[in-house]
């Protein structure tokens, strides 16, 4: 089995991971008593994840709906303005009854386990939807999204309930190679001089080294070696999904902490 989302051999690993999060995230939330406490995601409450998560599954569910002609399908939307467009989806939600809110949640999670689970292999990465901020991506970009909504945003919650936790293993490790691309798309390297730096995932099963290079193009990754590279930060793979998703500000640096400073503010919020 693969531990890389791209593909196909990690079906199983991510179908299990995915099933796993959800569950534990769904009990979580079942506590009424916690319905409006503080989480981590800003300025969000409990309802307010749960809603964040209904607004993304649904978002997911058209865009499978799309080539069936079941959805419209629109431009994309700039990726600077998804976090605007994602609180705005989640709190026009706050006036939905929190068993109306869970049951619609855990209704569209099965809905999309199907979608997915019905992918023939070809189609894992090579059947194209619409997403909403990235425009055609491959299907299998939105099972990895739930795996890492739901371990995220339950991290979010019990931050936010001040109890001793960490990221699972398991998601963590599958999560890893998200959080590369979710750096790849979420960049402004306007106006910043080219530089190249070294990453270095220390344990699980996405170990290894990327170099990461500011260009005129751009930012880009590379797999390779990291015996040329003077600076370099190490993340375990939790730390690494944590600091990706503005959670933390994780890693060891090992270097010029001017270089490695620039690269991590190379980054907004979505």
């Amino acid at each position: 089995m693969s531990w890389n989302f791209m593909d196909a051999a990690s079906r199983e690993n991510i179908d299990r991971v995915w099933r796993q999060e959800a569950a534990e995230a769904l009990e979580l939330v079942s506590d009424p008593s916690i319905w409006e406490a503080p989480t981590a995601a800003g300025h969000w409450q409990v309802r307010d994840v749960v809603a964040h998560l209904v607004h993304n599954t649904e978002g997911y569910l058209r865009a499978f709906a799309a080539p069936r002609g079941e959805a419209d399908t629109t431009e994309p939307i700039d990726l600077h303005d998804m976090a605007s467009m994602m609180n705005d989806g989640a709190l026009s939600l706050r006036t939905v009854e929190r068993a109306e809110l869970l049951d619609r949640l855990r209704a569209d999670l099965e809905r999309l386990l199907k979608a997915v689970a019905d992918l023939g292999d070809d189609e894992w990465a090579g059947l194209m939807l619409p997403h909403d901020y990235l425009g055609p991506s491959p299907a299998c970009f939105y099972p990895i999204c739930q795996v890492l909504d739901y371990a995220v945003h339950a991290w979010d919650i019990r931050q936010g309930l001040g109890t001793a936790h960490a990221l699972d293993g398991d998601a963590a490790d599958l999560l890893v190679p998200a959080c590369f691309l979710l750096w790849s798309n979420t960049n402004d390297t306007t106006g910043v001089e080219p530089f190249s730096i070294g990453i270095r995932v220390t344990a699980g099963r996405n170990a290894g080294d990327t170099r990461a290079s500011v260009t005129s193009e751009g930012l880009k990754f590379t797999t390779t070696g990291l015996d040329d590279v003077d600076d370099v930060i190490e993340f375990d793979p939790a730390g690494l999904v944590l600091t990706a998703n503005g959670r933390i500000n994780g890693g060891t640096y090992r270097g010029n902490r001017q270089v490695l400073d620039r690269f991590r503010n190379l980054f907004f919020s979505v």
